[in-house]
């Protein structure tokens, strides 16, 4: 795996709310105003972050499979919130994440990406659909898993995708937050990026603590259900 050294990076908490992706059909959201998430606090009872043991969850795949985050124990597990109609997930679906999976996947890394949309909003997709996507785009994460109820998402407090997390071989959360430091869809803004998570990867293959832990998350919000 190639060795980034990751930047340190600690974002402010986020004042604004955050803003609903546009439908595919409409004008993708500015690139200069990306929804940007609060990060939990211990404090509020929020989610965990990094440091603390990682949710376990049970979700069914987009081949019909429970899939179990204990089935992976032992092994480092990327998760990564995904929204096919996201201008800011098109960005990194461009080459960039995909890149990332067969690296990661390549190094013996289980890479979770999860569709936490719920039924009749943008990104929503079930099994074939979303196999279909998968094989579009060339995906290569381990496993798409489907979470429309955004039961785990919730768990999880993913708030935007893209959203990612990275959990070490003993179930903690090592990394928590966006993928990179350049909060825009811009494709161009790819390059010279330093992507947290390919940096927290490298951190743990050499044997030394994560540097960046936590990175704000930008992006679309995760489109979950009103009443879950």
């Amino acid at each position: 795996m190639n060795r980034l050294t990751a930047a340190a990076f600690v974002a402010p908490l986020a004042a604004l709310a955050l803003a609903a992706c546009q439908p595919q059909a409409a004008a993708p959201e500015p690139a200069d105003a990306p929804a940007a998430a609060t990060p939990a606090t211990a404090e509020a009872g929020a989610a965990p972050m990094a440091g603390q043991a990682a949710p376990a969850f049970t979700l069914v795949d987009a081949e019909g499979t429970q899939r179990s985050l204990a089935d992976f124990r032992g092994k480092t597990v990327v998760l990564e919130w995904t929204n096919e109609g996201c201008p800011y997930v098109k960005k990194h679906y461009t080459g960039a994440m995909q890149a990332l999976q067969r690296e990661a996947v390549a190094d013996g890394v289980v890479w979770l990406t999860i569709i936490s949309s719920s039924p009749g909003t943008q990104g929503y997709v079930e099994g074939e659909a979303a196999r279909q996507w998968k094989a579009r785009t060339n995906g290569a994460s381990t496993h798409l898993l489907l979470d429309p109820t955004g039961e785990v998402g919730k768990l999880y407090d993913a708030k935007t995708t893209p959203d990612m997390r990275v959990i070490d071989g003993e179930g903690r959360l090592v990394y928590v937050g966006g993928i990179d430091d350049r909060p825009t869809s811009k494709v161009e803004d790819l390059e010279g990026a330093n992507n947290h998570v390919r940096a927290a990867l490298a951190d743990m293959e050499a044997g030394r603590p994560v540097q960046t832990a936590f990175a704000t998350p930008y992006g679309c919000s995760v489109k979950y259900p009103e009443t879950a």
